[in-house]
């Protein structure tokens, strides 16, 4: 068994998204070459429908892709505000599951981004710089096999 099988993520983004009360918590992990280096948001918690499994996450394009191209945080507080509604469309996982307010980070392993971790709300609900950094502080710097550590350049 290795320690990716080891490691509950299912579990451990429930338990993140009941602690801070997140309305959707997923979990997007890069498979390696013999599925053409692939990610798709595989673990969930809090969604309003199936539609993420059908998404397939592009380096450079949407929330993960962004992380997973920049090897850095994103937050954005206020969907509406930040991102034109004419460009909503580039965004899949804002729009299937009605996101106004959401953060990702990276999950590094052998210094190489292979994941990315997305906690977000719905309506009214802000997710604030300090809540993102709390969010960060309680994963700490590992996450199962993996570590949320920003590259060093």
């Amino acid at each position: 068994m290795n320690e990716q099988q080891t490691f509950n993520f299912q579990l451990e983004i429930e338990q993140i998204r009941k602690a801070f009360d997140f309305d959707l918590v997923a979990l997007a992990l890069v498979h390696p070459a013999e599925r053409r280096f692939t990610s798709k948001w595989e673990y969930v918690t809090g969604n309003k429908s199936n539609r993420y499994k059908r998404l397939t996450l592009q380096t450079g394009k949407g929330v993960a892709g962004a992380v997973l191209k920049t090897g850095k945080p994103l937050l954005m507080s206020d969907v509406k505000s930040l991102i034109d509604e004419g460009e909503l469309f580039n965004y899949p996982i804002i729009v299937a599951e009605k996101l106004t307010s959401f953060g990702a980070i990276p999950l590094y392993k052998y210094n190489r981004v292979k994941g990315v971790l997305l906690v977000a709300f719905r309506d009214d609900k802000v997710l604030t710089e300090e809540v993102f950094k709390k969010f960060k502080e309680t994963i700490g710097s590992r996450f199962g096999p993996y570590y949320n550590k920003e590259m060093v350049k």
